[in-house]
């Protein structure tokens, strides 16, 4: 746009309301000063000098609404943004929603004129999108985000001292996972906002047992502003930090406002029957009776052992299998098949769970290695097989309930390879007698065959992600599925009042779980509605019936403007549709086209529609559409390889390629820290390594591209006042033996060596070198910056201090760009995060300061203490830093690094031992 100004103002905030075990997560991006909202998350900053010419852009208000009604969630996220400059500026939105939730409304407002969003037809929304890209305009796509999320974003230009408004709206059903509901809110300001706001309120008639809320960033500051009030059938959580409270300290522009702000609660249940609510001609019922014995479980554990499972995903699958084993119940039965090629069993038959029999196991599944094929048509026939003869042979209790869990991380073969036959034969020998649940490994591994496979069989099919913490992942499903209460369940209702049913028939009632059917009334009226529920528990038949009425809201919520008081309508066409997308997948038309035209009746944005917006018109041309969609797991599973989200996985070239918005960027500097940015995560970790000065250590080395990093330590001049003897690097040695260059770069200068020519650079000149295979510039007294040829890019920080200081010498800081060119075998104190690391942190506590609390890190199958706090990231300002929030791993990094930091310890600046 002629004379526009392009600024990034960064504000990372967002909400969703969701379920447990895996919590999804909501952000938001709006540019501002200090570039545009890309380059305040990717590694290639620039490392200039900030342009003295103010921005002047005003995030005035961040606000999320959340209204829980009686399960089902409805979210607004606003955001207001004003241009205070005489130029145009780029104002960008970008939020995280859950995976499950549906999209219902996005709308921007500028200057009074609203731009709202428009559900249509996929294929036609993708004509139109491609229209526009065809003619060079843009087009906003939601994109997959992690394990649990879709990131949806959008950018405007806004004229001189005009303001824009952004409001997007998403519903879902929150699902009972683990005996509650969990209501997460992921805020990540970056800056100070002028009015921030989560408000939630939670509607549940039936009576709402217990409300909790944490974070992980309230400090004992921020604690006494979260509001909570609790009534009998009300909840209302509110937090609205003022912008001074906002301040990590009363002269800092930093906020304290980073992290998840989370709400769990569950509801009484004081009726068998469940509860029953009509509102509006709309039927809703929640079944979860409570005191309900368990049914013991007939369970075959059906484990992929090929090739493809070596390494950590065998380590980890054998670390959950213990855990697995050791929590069956004395009246369980199990058997374990394991499988590559050929099949093998821990016993010919199904074995009590008794504590000898579970050691025996235990045993057996720590000896599992990995090699060969994937038979896994023959491997579950093995299991059905064995579970029907003893049921036959009533070697196992009538009363019980069998279950199959498969665990694949590959395609079939050797044995029946096609999927559609597999699945055939799976369901005819079965016959509907065993559920089967199917756990993908990996991210190569078919999930949709995985899925229509469990479907087929009453099961459901979830991946499992390659992770380090994959056996957590593991065992928190089995944990779901372990404890049914009751299995053939029917929710019946009269036939001449209700149509439009959703599914009423549920194979298992698993313990914390609940069921879930919505329905419309043939007639409005009705006063009285008949409901029968039965199914086999573990003694006898369980079988209720009671009736119900309509609900008089006004009665229970009388001073309550409700805000969408068809909620029964919408809850049961989001059901509905959920279902039917689940049917298509096994090739039905008709439930697909149903899904679409009541996807488009409520304005859904579902795997088969999109949201069309369309942008304003500018200088620059007409206005242009901006296009949110909902994709598939099967869509997010294939824009996760084509991103390089698991670099092992295996990629076609020699090398992984990352196509992804946000490479992440791996640096060291200050005394010295360690930090691992992680922008899929919007979170970082941080190690500091203490050893005496002289010493020299690894950073990276790849064997396979030719590059080695390593650097000295340099302690101060003497010890200062405080007793803390502080080191730093002073000097690298740098090598890419392919192209035949060596580099030491010290606080000195800096010498080159290549083709047997020398060169040496001074930190008191500004100079630039260009040559075939590599690209220097050197920054006078402030960086270097490495451009390798068709690899990666180094950038190394001069921090100078005054000469004559009594205690601090000069040091260097070490920045690693690019970092996806190297290979997947690149490892060294930095190098082996290059291809990133999975981790999971719970258990907030608070720590020895206020400000950073404390908490449980699950990472490379160990339980870490780390601690929340923040290092300093010099790229832009190499004087003072901006502070990066990350999370502390003590003792040197011990848990999270390979080994030992002596292990990475080497003789020579340019020596591997």
């Amino acid at each position: 746009m002629s004379g526009a100004l392009t600024v990034g103002l960064l504000l990372l905030w967002g909400s969703a309301c969701l379920w447990l075990p895996s919590p999804a997560r909501g952000d938001l991006v709006i540019p501002g000063p200090d570039g545009a909202a890309e380059e305040a998350r990717r590694p290639a900053r620039s490392l200039q000098k900030r342009s003295t010419q103010a921005v002047m852009v005003e995030v005035h208000s961040v606000k999320v609404d959340c209204a829980v009604t009686s399960r089902f969630a409805h979210t607004v996220m606003t955001s207001t943004a004003l241009n205070k400059a005489n130029v145009s500026q780029e104002i960008f939105f970008e939020v995280e929603l859950p995976k499950t939730a549906f999209i219902t409304n996005f709308s921007m407002e500028i200057d009074g004129q609203v731009y709202v969003g428009e559900v249509k037809e996929k294929e036609q929304a993708k004509k139109q999108y491609e229209k526009a890209v065809s003619s060079g305009q843009t087009a906003g796509l939601v994109k997959a985000s992690g394990r649990k999320m879709e990131k949806f974003s959008v950018s405007v230009n806004i004229a001189a001292e005009s303001n824009v408004t952004f409001v997007l709206t998403h519903e879902e059903l929150l699902q009972r996972k683990l005996g509650q509901y969990e209501i997460l809110t992921r805020v990540k300001p970056k800056q100070l906002v002028q009015e921030f706001q989560i408000v939630t309120n939670i509607y549940e008639p039936q009576g709402i047992s217990y409300v909790e809320t944490h974070s992980t960033f309230l400090s004992n500051e921020l604690l006494p502003l979260v509001e909570k009030t609790v009534t009998e059938k009300k909840a209302h959580i509110a937090f609205s930090p003022s912008l001074d409270q906002q301040r990590k300290c009363p002269d800092c522009d930093g906020t304290l406002i980073d992290g998840d702000f989370v709400i769990t609660y569950d509801v009484n249940r004081a009726t068998s029957l469940g509860d029953i609510q009509i509102v509006n001609g709309y039927f809703v019922h929640f079944f979860a009776p409570p005191g309900l014995p368990r049914v013991p479980t007939n369970v075959v554990f059906v484990i992929d052992r090929s090739g493809s499972m070596s390494g950590n995903k065998m380590h980890q699958t054998r670390e959950a299998m213990q855990a697995i084993l050791q929590d069956l119940k004395e009246d369980d039965y199990f058997a374990i098949v394991e499988f590559n090629g050929e099949i093998n069993c821990w016993k010919e038959t199904m074995t009590k769970a008794t504590k000898e029999n579970v050691t025996q196991a235990v045993g057996f599944v720590k000896q599992l290695y990995s090699r060969g094929g994937t038979n896994i048509n023959d491997a579950l026939l093995r299991g059905v097989n064995m579970l029907l003869k003893d049921k036959v042979e009533k070697r196992i209790p009538e009363r019980s309930i069998d279950m199959i869990l498969l665990l694949t991380d590959g395609m079939p073969g050797p044995g029946e390879t096609d999927p559609k036959k597999i699945q055939e034969n799976i369901v005819s020998a079965n016959g509907g007698n065993t559920t089967l649940f199917s756990l993908g490994f990996g991210n190569d591994v078919d999930y949709a065959f995985l899925n229509v496979l469990s479907q087929g069989n009453k099961g459901m099919a979830r991946r499992i992600f390659e992770a380090s913490d994959a056996a957590l992942q593991l065992k928190g499903f089995y944990d779901e599925v372990s404890s049914p209460l009751l299995s053939e369940v029917d929710l019946r209702y009269p036939d001449n009042a209700v149509d439009f049913l959703t599914t009423n028939h549920f194979s298992q009632l698993f313990n914390g779980s609940e069921i879930v059917v919505a329905g419309r009334l043939v007639d409005n009226n009705l006063d009285n509605f008949l409901v029968e529920v039965v199914g086999q528990g573990f003694e006898e038949n369980f079988q209720v019936q009671g009736q119900t009425s309509a609900l008089d809201w006004d009665t229970i919520y009388p001073d309550e403007k409700y805000i969408f008081g068809g909620f029964t309508e919408r809850l049961w066409a989001y059901l509905t549709i959920q279902q039917l997308l689940e049917k298509s997948k096994s090739g039905s038309q008709d439930e697909k086209a149903k899904a679409l035209d009541m996807s488009l009746k409520y304005s859904f944005v579902t795997p088969l529609t999109s949201m069309v917006v369309t942008k304003p018109e500018t200088e620059d041309g007409p206005d242009s559409p901006l296009i949110a969609d909902k994709l598939t797991e099967e869509e997010r599973q294939q824009e996760e390889r084509n991103r390089g989200y698991h670099y092992h996985s295996a990629p076609a070239s020699p090398y992984p390629a990352y196509s992804g918005a946000f490479p992440p960027s791996y640096f060291v500097d200050g005394d010295p820290h360690f930090i691992i940015e992680l922008p899929d995560r919007d979170d970082a970790l941080c190690f500091n390594i203490n050893d005496k000065p002289g010493t020299i250590y690894n950073l990276v080395k790849d064997t396979k591209s030719g590059i080695l990093v390593n650097g000295q330590i340099i302690g101060d001049k003497q010890i200062p006042p405080d007793g803390k003897i502080y080191t730093y690097f002073w000097r690298f040695g740098i090598i890419h033996k392919h192209l035949g260059v060596r580099m030491e770069v010290s606080t000195k200068n800096v010498l080159v060596l290549q083709d047997g020519n020398r060169v040496r650079l001074q930190w008191s000149n500004t100079t630039s070198l260009k040559g075939d295979n590599m690209d220097i510039l050197l920054t006078k007294d402030r960086s270097l910056t490495v451009t390798l040829k068709d690899s990666v890019k180094f950038v190394i920080l001069l921090h100078k201090v005054w000469k004559n200081h009594p205690y601090h010498r000069d040091y260097l800081g070490f920045y690693t760009l690019d970092t996806h060119l190297l290979s997947p075998s690149v490892h060294g104190l930095l190098g082996q995060f290059y291809h990133g690391i999975e981790y999971e942190v719970s258990s907030l506590r608070p720590g020895e300061v206020p400000e950073k609390p404390d908490a449980t890190m699950y990472v490379k199958g160990q339980e870490l203490n780390v601690t929340r706090g923040w290092q300093r990231d010099f790229r832009r300002d190499v004087k003072n830093g901006e502070n990066v929030p990350c999370w502390f791993i003590h003792n040197n990094g011990t848990g999270i690094i390979d080994g030992d930091a002596s292990d990475y310890i080497v003789s020579g600046i340019f020596k591997t031992v």
